[in-house]
């Protein structure tokens, strides 16, 4: 049985603009898109497995970026998205991104290690209370921020010499 794979339309008019924006996320935002709708209508992350690897790190980065940028690798965790991260430090490493692979890495340590404080269910004031007691998460945090603008950079790169692996062009 072959697997069903989800690969997006996306014509060339779009396609052209998106990647002569001056926006540098213009690509990146109309590669993804299709991944989250989809996401949505399915509500299960069973779609990883109808994606390419390409697809799988667009997606799950984002997640992680979504996360991560609002609250941390702290509400990364407490609303259950660590499971994206164990397959993204080789795919970060395949595009030439070692370092963000690396911190994510270190973030999965850290959960392993404190997995039961960290993945229990809280109160709001609970929640809070996981950034007093995993200060480790700071750094980590800050080194999300730094590596995030280059990430996204060779994410981009990959997505422009891979388009098909993304969408499928259309007139």
């Amino acid at each position: 049985m072959t697997q069903k794979r989800f690969l997006p339309q996306i014509d060339r008019p779009t396609l052209d603009e998106a990647v002569h924006s001056d926006d540098p996320l213009a690509l990146y935002d109309l590669l993804v898109e299709p991944l989250h709708e989809e996401l949505y209508k399915r509500q299960t992350f069973d779609l990883l497995d109808d994606l390419s690897e390409g697809q799988q790190l667009l997606l799950s980065y984002d997640y992680v970026r979504n996360q991560a940028g609002q609250g941390g690798f702290i509400q990364l965790i407490q609303n259950g998205y660590i499971p994206l991260l164990p397959s993204m430090p080789e795919a970060l490493q395949k595009i030439g991104e070692p370092e963000m692979g690396e911190l994510l890495d270190d973030v999965l340590k850290v959960y392993v290690l404190n997995h039961e404080a960290l993945g229990a269910e809280t109160t709001p004031e609970q929640f809070a209370k996981l950034y007093e007691e995993f200060r480790e998460f700071e750094e980590l945090d800050k080194r999300f921020q730094e590596l995030d603008e280059p990430t996204i950079a060779a994410i981009i790169g990959y997505d422009k010499e891979h388009f098909g692996e993304f969408a499928d062009l259309v007139s």
